[in-house]
């Protein structure tokens, strides 16, 4: 029988995973053992990059073991409501590439990407990527945008592959840390990527004229190093965020400003739709929370299954 190592889920392909050995630094483009595939049918995918397995280095390498996971980064797969897909595992923190024209990120999926990270205690920066594009109006958006994240405590940076200092204001970030790169389809993942690390030479495709929606240029999800000791994992675009496993009374609590007036509402059970005296749409109404987080709020209560009956 083979010996059984140690390695680190580099590359998800379908079926198949490239694992580097943990003492060798050698790559294996592995299969999974069958009842690992069976063990977590809630998930299109048993394995993602990040996660750190036991293989078999054989002729045909193997994955025979899942090491448990200390975080991940989940969502609702693609026209499979009952089904979720995991992004990626054991990550120091996420970068949420956003851009606010060509494609246009929308709040609803900046705020589900934030929610699912707070629920599994992953910290994220908001990346406004692009910014050599916009004009005078989109600019302004950009800072609003930023204003209003900045103001709950998320950090925010402003990029361009165009603009050497920016590029080089996120390499102190990624020192020492794995860490996740996810967004819409064009907003510039694999772009920005290359300009941290050109020697990877990541495929980057047009924005496509229809609707100006980005095109998948990222097939699968991979783990590149673009310093040293500094890992990033490229991920394909997505068009949606569908949350997993949070309940209703529970989504409040990963929407930072959302939780802290809700201290004061009349009923300690307040969803903040409709009970009187309710501290949060108070402070909607002030202006002290965003109506734009708070819509988003409001779609995804509005969205979850248990809410709904």
């Amino acid at each position: 029988m083979d010996e059984k190592k140690t390695g680190l889920v580099v590359k998800a392909a379908g079926s198949l995973y490239t694992v580097q050995d943990a003492t060798s630094g050698a790559l294996h483009v592995c299969k999974i053992r069958g009842k690992l595939r069976l063990r977590d049918t809630r998930t299109t995918n048993p394995l993602t990059v990040g996660d750190i397995v036991r293989y078999e280095a054989g002729s045909t390498p193997v994955v025979t073991e899942l090491i448990p996971r200390r975080n991940y980064i989940i969502r609702r797969a693609a026209n499979l409501s009952k089904e979720a897909h995991i992004v990626a595992a054991n990550i120091d923190q996420a970068f949420l590439i956003a851009t606010v024209d060509l494609p246009r990120t929308s709040w609803e999926f900046i705020d589900r990407f934030l929610a699912s990270a707070e629920a599994y205690k992953i910290p994220v920066c908001i990346v406004i990527a692009k910014t050599d594009l916009y004009d005078g109006e989109r600019l302004q958006e950009a800072a609003h945008l930023e204003a209003t994240y900045s103001a709950i405590g998320y950090r925010v940076l402003r990029t361009s592959i165009k603009e050497a200092d920016s590029v080089n204001a996120v390499r102190p970030l990624l020192a020492d840390k794995i860490t996740l790169f996810s967004g819409n389809s064009g907003v510039g993942k694999s772009s920005l990527i290359n300009a941290l690390n050109p020697q990877l030479g990541l495929r980057v495709g047009e924005i496509s004229d229809y609707h100006n929606k980005g095109r998948h240029t990222t097939a699968f999800s991979e783990m590149f190093e673009v310093a040293q000791n500094s890992y990033v994992v490229d991920t394909p675009g997505v068009k949606g965020f569908g949350l997993v496993d949070i309940e209703p009374r529970e989504l409040s609590h990963f929407f930072t400003e959302i939780f802290a007036a809700s201290g004061a509402c009349r009923f300690t059970s307040c969803t903040h739709v409709h009970e009187p005296e309710c501290a949060v749409r108070k402070a909607v109404e002030q202006g002290k929370i965003s109506q734009n987080r708070y819509v988003s709020y409001l779609k995804m209560l509005e969205g979850n299954e248990k809410y709904r009956r």
